[in-house]
């Protein structure tokens, strides 16, 4: 009987075949190593930046608790003293105006240009997406081009109309604008919105003897609600947040904004209240986080949206 032996496998030759076992988990390891390292550098720059960006609002609230004069020089945002002075005269008001008369006008601008953006600027970017008419592109362009133009160029003119109109101290030259569909911003976010709707809900609703006006009401406003919530929130935040248009138009201090109102805590000629003015811009921005919080989710679908077409 001949034994049989088994022949040994032959070495694999660098280069030719598999690599050895060893050497595999060696470079596992080596690249979870680089991806570990990787990972940390990226959520360590992450970390700095977002502490480089949050730094001022935390220096802001926790400047509320200080004495006013502990805020100018101040780098630290922790106080030394903690003091809640500043938000009772915050609420106290300022020059006699209480300060919920400011909130109320804030409010009053901010409610008032929501509903004008949202039923100017949606009858207007209905007429240009739906409705053919002559001259409709000339129109659009001109739309367009008054968003390049410079608030600053209209801003004389525009104080000069009013001012012979005897609107000035009024709300109406910060509003009229809004009713008008004058900014074209919100007409043009619309309009790319009911290009993305199918044009066979129109044919439909036609041949079931709707008008325009049927149309618009009971297909187009339902379908619309994502970029109506964007635009309700932009124009709710830039209205509360105006500072230029009230300090030209508005004169009488129980007219004033709450932006407004702000600046009248820092006064170059006289004593300068700080601490108050502190408080009084944290009070402002509840309002507006507030607003934005309830509606993120609304913003987010609204502005995703402007990027799909039907």
């Amino acid at each position: 009987m001949s034994a049989t032996r088994t022949a040994p496998a032959p070495a694999t030759a660098p280069g030719t075949g598999a690599p050895d076992e060893p050497a595999t988990t060696a470079l596992r390891r080596a690249a979870r190593r680089r991806g570990t390292r990787r990972s940390l550098l990226f959520h360590v720059s992450s970390l700095a930046l977002l502490v480089v960006i949050l730094y001022p609002a935390v220096w802001m609230v926790m400047s509320t608790f200080k004495p006013s004069n502990q805020i100018v020089g101040s780098v630290s945002p922790v106080p030394s003293t903690v003091t809640l002075d500043n938000y009772v005269t915050a609420l106290g008001g300022i020059g006699g105006v209480p300060f919920w008369t400011f909130v109320t006008n804030s409010l009053v601008l901010a409610v008032a240009s929501v509903v004008g953006v949202l039923v100017s600027c949606s009858i207007t970017a209905y007429a240009f997406a739906r409705i053919s008419f002559p001259g409709r592109q000339v129109f659009f362009a001109g739309m367009i081009a008054t968003m390049l133009l410079p608030f600053h160029v209209v801003i004389i003119p525009q104080y000069i109309v009013f001012n012979e109109l005897g609107l000035v101290n009024t709300y109406w030259p910060l509003l009229l604008g809004k009713f008008l569909a004058a900014d074209a911003f919100f007409v043009f976010l619309m309009i790319q919105f009911m290009r993305g709707l199918p044009g066979e809900l129109d044919e439909a609703a036609r041949i079931d003897g709707a008008g325009h006006p049927r149309i618009f009401v009971s297909i187009m406003l339902p379908l619309m609600q994502p970029a109506l919530v964007t635009s309700a929130i932009f124009a709710f935040i830039w209205s509360w947040n105006d500072f230029f248009g009230p300090l030209l138009y508005l004169k009488s201090p129980r007219m004033f904004t709450m932006p407004i109102a702000l600046r009248a805590y820092v006064d170059q000629t006289s004593t300068s209240d700080y601490g108050a003015q502190m408080a009084m811009a944290v009070l402002a921005l509840l309002p507006v986080m507030l607003f934005f919080f309830a509606f993120q989710r609304h913003l987010v679908g609204g502005v995703a949206t402007q990027g799909l077409k039907g």
